[in-house]
């Protein structure tokens, strides 16, 4: 158009910079942005809240917000795109300030609107606030439109109540192919195996077209129940559906191989690989070599991971543990070395528990907490009944070269602990203690969290990096396989 002298207008320009978002082509995005501006556009609502939201779903939010910032005019587009923007990034509380100011606004909120919040009080495990705005969407009748359905059962989901994501999923009666993932993956995480795979059936029967990401959550089904023949037969029926198996369904079975002890299958499965083994690939090999103890093939993975070239601060982590248990300190020393170098922290193990609106977060022998002495009396009260009824603290999961003694204070202040100590001291008698926690939950956690269920007659659902273990009466819904 421009070539031939036909001048944009406030239906080109938002057409071509949708195009740009959905190809993430900022750079071109730029460009048509530039031509807005010489040709007076940019004072256009519509075209002012595309060049936003392309922004935004490009990942530039810091030139989204400039853009907003200076519209003369903004519509429900605009702000959807801001607020879309910060929940992409995980700016959780500006995303959250954002949708109050539309609220506050009295704006027309809309379905993507309504799902980019509910999916921050998701990703931030904001329960109670979650609820209220599926209140919102049940005054406005939003509560049919499938993608606040989506979010919702991601919302209920990630926050440990499993029985929320159900009944959204049931009331929805036209339902799209995320909503089937969405319900696909929560069922997944909460060991629902079963159920997953009638899912999956469900969906062949009413004629939805599985893709990719339906694939991954019933290989992930597989994999965290040890269904390797399962997991043989969908990773081949993707073939039916005309689906080539990327990198992260390779990835998938080769942690449904490795979970399982098959490790030699899983490296064979790596050597057949098409396409090139990628981080999560020997990620997953790396795993399995931990559950099994088999630390010259830990090794092995461990050094096919440095010929990646840079890889993600976790891996460096994985790579040094795997090192220090086959013994070789010194190649894990310079794996932690590296990530020193490269001036990237080791994440800091947090677990968190929701009261009311309010967030509690710990870290391993976090002192912090203005509880913290009713916590911790309360824990080492636990600790004492815990061991009288049969626990026996494990310190292999302690990887530094330290003394026993040292291992034994290292472990038993874990943050999911302190969390369900405070869970303990703080809600009533009778309701479930659910915490999050941003890493895997170690073996001897997981083992002392059972007898904490057991010796205290409470619920505790803990929600790790991989899925959601439900322990009650010392015994815990993953069956120890995780």
């Amino acid at each position: 158009m421009i070539d031939v002298g036909v001048r944009p207008d406030d239906h080109i320009y938002p057409s071509a910079t949708k195009a740009c978002a959905v190809l993430s082509r900022i750079d071109i995005g730029r460009s048509i942005h530039c031509v807005v501006l010489k040709t007076g556009f940019d004072g256009d609502v519509f075209v002012g809240s595309s060049v936003v939201d392309m922004y935004a779903k490009c990942g530039d939010i810091r030139d989204a917000r400039k853009v907003f910032d200076i519209m003369p005019k903004r519509n429900v587009v605009s702000w959807g795109g801001m607020i879309h923007g910060y929940t992409q990034l995980g700016e959780a509380d500006e995303a959250l300030r954002m949708f109050k100011q539309v609220l506050w606004e009295d704006l027309d909120v809309n379905g993507c609107i309504f799902s980019s919040a509910i999916r921050v009080c998701g990703n931030s495990t904001l329960l109670e606030l979650g609820k209220q705005i599926h209140g919102l969407c049940l005054k406005m009748s939003y509560d049919s439109s499938c993608f606040v359905g989506s979010a919702l059962i991601s919302l209920y989901s990630k926050c440990g109540v499993i029985e929320g994501a159900y009944k959204v999923f049931d009331e929805i009666s036209v339902k799209n192919l995320g909503m089937w993932n969405a319900m696909l993956i929560a069922c997944a995480q909460h060991a629902h195996t079963n159920k997953a795979f009638d899912l999956f059936k469900r969906m062949e029967c009413v004629g939805m077209k599985p893709n990719f990401i339906t694939f991954l959550c019933v290989l992930y089904a597989c994999s965290h129940a040890g269904l390797v023949e399962e997991g043989k037969y969908y990773f081949e029926l993707m073939k039916k559906y005309g689906l080539e198996p990327g990198d992260q369904h390779y990835a998938s079975m080769v942690d449904l191989l490795g979970r399982a002890g098959k490790l030699q299958d899983a490296v064979s499965i790596i050597d057949k690989m098409p396409i090139r083994p990628t981080e999560s690939v020997w990620g997953a090999l790396l795993t399995g070599c931990r559950i099994h103890g088999d630390t010259e093939l830990a090794a092995y993975a461990a050094d096919r991971v440095f010929e990646l070239g840079p890889v993600s601060s976790g891996m460096h982590v994985l790579v040094s543990n795997a090192y220090a248990a086959a013994g070789r300190y010194e190649e894990a020393a310079k794996a932690r070395k590296m990530l020193r170098d490269r001036g990237v922290k080791k994440e800091t193990g947090l677990s968190w528990v929701e009261e009311g609106n309010r967030v509690h977060r710990f870290a391993a022998g976090d002192r912090r907490h203005s509880k913290s002495v009713e916590i911790y009396k309360k824990l080492e009260e636990l600790g004492d009944e815990i061991e009288r009824a049969g626990y026996i603290a494990d310190t292999s999961f302690v990887l530094q070269e330290v003394d026993s003694d040292e291992k034994n204070q290292a472990i038993r202040y874990h943050s999911e602990r302190l969390a369900i100590a405070f869970g303990l001291i703080t809600f009533p008698p009778g309701r479930p203690i659910r915490v999050m926690k941003n890493l895997r939950v170690c073996g001897d956690c997981h083992t002392a969290i059972k007898f904490m269920s057991k010796c205290s007659g409470r619920v505790i659902i803990v929600r790790d990096n991989n899925r959601f273990h439900r322990f009650e009466d010392g015994k815990c819904s993953c069956g120890d396989y995780w």
